[in-house]
């Protein structure tokens, strides 16, 4: 697979993918644009709080029999050895993330950091609003989102291609919250910035890959398959349960080369057809 990796740029062709398929996609007239924007949209999406959904996959694998271990690996031959059977495995899968630039055996130099800076706040603002740019530049954007379960709002951003800086900026974090209480006054009572209640300030790195998320089938020099799945850059979360299935769909066509009968095993996801 290979593809643009920064996940706004399809939000706003002027005829996106996804028109035909959310049920009450709408474009916006003038008189519904916020002053300065020139064309907008709407519709319903999915808005999840990462922190409990990463928690709830981890008691999915659990119960499904799952095992877990952590180690620290230089070179990807050494997953090899971390096989709950206690033997060699025969298949491994990378999903290494923005590690596959250093890791031994995968070294992609496709891959880059894309610096995301946020400002989590209390305060409630239910529509999740995402713009195609700032005055500030290309690497500064704006977003917003609410996070379910008393989770707070997510203020951004950033997407800084090729910045590693780990530690939020305070000039960086002071323009989202002017951009976001301008487009929106009411998140904040009509009190400007001092109207948030900062929870955080957070900045991560996105696993940007140039040439697009790598899902496709390798092998090491010893002849044991892999399996590859990173470079997804800012929709990992999105695009997840697309490309786990492909990875499954990678890994059985490797056991069926190797003479394992598929029969009665089940279904990878609940809306799969019989």
């Amino acid at each position: 697979m290979e593809g643009p990796s920064c996940p706004t740029d399809p939000m706003f062709d002027h005829n996106p993918w996804f028109k035909t398929v959310l049920p009450d996609y709408k474009e916006l007239d003038t008189a519904s644009l916020p002053a300065g924007y020139d064309s907008g949209c709407e519709f319903t999406s999915v808005c999840i709080n990462t922190a409990m959904y990463l928690q709830w996959l981890v008691g999915q694998c659990l119960k499904n029999g799952v095992i877990l271990k952590r180690a620290i690996i230089s070179h990807i031959r050494e997953a090899k050895s971390y096989s709950h059977t206690g033997k060699p495995a025969d298949i491994i899968i990378n999903t290494t993330g923005l590690a596959s630039l250093k890791l031994g055996g995968v070294e992609d130099q496709a891959m880059a950091p894309s610096r995301g800076q946020i400002v989590l706040v209390r305060n409630v603002l239910p529509t999740m609003i995402t713009t195609s740019g700032t005055e500030e530049g290309i690497a500064e954007i704006l977003y917003t989102m609410q996070r379910p379960a008393g989770g707070g709002t997510i203020l951004g951003g950033t997407y800084d291609i090729g910045n590693w800086e780990s530690v939020p900026d305070p000039n960086i974090a002071l323009r989202i919250m002017r951009r976001v209480v301008e487009l929106c006054p009411g998140i904040a009572d009509g009190k400007g910035i001092d109207g948030l209640s900062v929870v955080r300030h957070g900045a991560g790195l996105r696993p940007y890959r140039k040439t697009g998320v790598r899902v496709e089938r390798d092998r090491l020099d010893d002849g044991t398959h892999l399996v590859h799945n990173y470079g997804h850059a800012g929709w990992g979360y999105q695009g997840s349960y697309g490309c786990a299935e492909g990875v499954v769909e990678l890994v059985n066509e490797i056991r069926r080369e190797n003479g394992q009968s598929l029969e009665g095993e089940p279904r990878l996801f609940c809306w799969d057809t019989q």
